[in-house]
C-alpha cells in the first residue's frame, strides 16, 4: 500500500459514534468502518442501531450497536463500559448526537429547553470524552472529533440557543487538545453547514427558504451526510496526526457568503 494511502487506514482502531443511526452520524460511522475501524453505532433506540449494524455487516463492515441517550449519565457510562468490554478500548470518539428542540427568538425559549439543549449538546460531549480518556491514555493516544455547526461560528435567525451550544463545543475541543496533547490525544471540531438531515428538515423542507439559502451559498446547494465522512476519517487517522485543536468547516462556502 502507498505510504500516504496507508495513513488513512484505521484497522484495529475502535470508534464510538454517537447519534449514528441516521444522517451525518451514520455516514461518519460508515466512513470509519470502510477504512477498517471497529465501529460502535449508538443512538437512543436499540432497534435503530441494530438496523444500521445489520446493514454494515451485510456490507462486510465491523460494527456493534449500543443504545445510549447521551443526555443521561448512566447511559453514557454504560456506552463506554460496554465498548471497552466488547472491543477492548476506545481510540476514536465522535460526539455527533445533538438536538434542536426549538426554532425561534432566544427570548421565547424557556429554562427547560435551555437545560435540555445544554445537557445533550454540551455536557454529553464533555462527559463522554472524560469517560473515554482513561482508555485512550492506556492505548497511547486517541482522536476526539466533536461535531459542532457553522451556527456555532455565525449567528443565524431562529437558532440562537442551538448556536450557543455549538459555540461551546469549539472551546471544549480546544481545551481538550491543549490539556490532553501530552497523552497523544487529539481533539478537533467538524462544523457542517446546512446538510440534508432530519435535524435540519425545518430549513430544507421550506421551499422558499431553501431556494434563498441555495442562492446564497457559493456551492449553490445544501450538503449531503456522506460529504462529512471524509474529513472525520482524516481527523481520526494518522493522516491527521498533526491536526489538533482545529475547527474545520464543510459548508459549501456558507460562512464566506455574507
Amino acid at each position: 500500500m502507498d505510504r500516504i494511502k496507508k495513513l488513512f487506514q484505521l484497522k484495529g482502531k475502535v470508534a464510538i459514534v454517537t447519534g449514528s443511526s441516521k444522517g451525518i452520524g451514520e455516514a461518519i460511522a460508515r466512513g470509519l468502518a470502510e477504512h477498517g475501524a471497529k465501529v460502535v453505532i449508538s443512538s437512543r433506540k436499540q432497534e435503530s442501531v441494530d438496523e444500521v449494524v445489520e446493514q454494515f455487516k451485510k456490507d462486510g463492515l465491523e460494527a456493534v450497536g449500543i443504545a445510549c441517550h447521551v443526555g443521561k449519565a448512566e447511559q453514557r457510562e454504560a456506552l463506554v463500559k460496554k465498548t471497552i468490554e466488547h472491543y477492548g478500548g476506545v481510540d476514536i470518539l465522535v460526539n455527533n448526537a445533538a438536538i434542536n428542540p426549538v426554532f425561534g427568538p432566544i427570548e421565547q425559549a424557556d429554562d427547560i429547553v435551555f437545560d435540555k439543549l445544554m445537557d445533550v449538546n454540551v455536557k454529553a460531549p464533555w462527559a463522554l470524552s472524560n469517560l473515554a480518556l482513561p482508555s485512550m491514555k492506556e492505548r497511547g493516544g486517541g482522536s476526539i472529533i466533536n461535531v459542532s455547526s457553522v451556527e456555532g461560528m455565525h449567528p443565524g435567525m431562529g437558532l440562537g440557543l442551538y448556536s450557543v451550544s455549538k459555540a461551546a463545543i469549539l472551546m471544549l475541543s480546544k481545551n481538550q487538545a491543549k490539556e490532553w496533547g501530552k497523552y497523544g490525544i487529539r481533539s478537533n471540531v467538524l462544523c457542517p453547514g446546512l446538510i440534508k438531515t432530519k435535524l435540519s428538515s425545518a430549513l430544507w423542507q421550506n421551499e422558499g427558504l431553501l431556494k434563498h439559502l441555495e442562492n446564497n451559498i457559493p456551492s449553490g446547494r445544501i450538503g449531503m451526510p456522506d460529504e462529512m465522512a471524509g474529513l472525520v476519517v482524516l481527523l481520526a487517522s494518522d493522516a491527521g496526526a498533526y491536526m489538533t485543536g482545529g475547527v474545520y468547516t464543510a459548508d459549501g462556502g456558507y460562512l464566506i457568503a455574507g
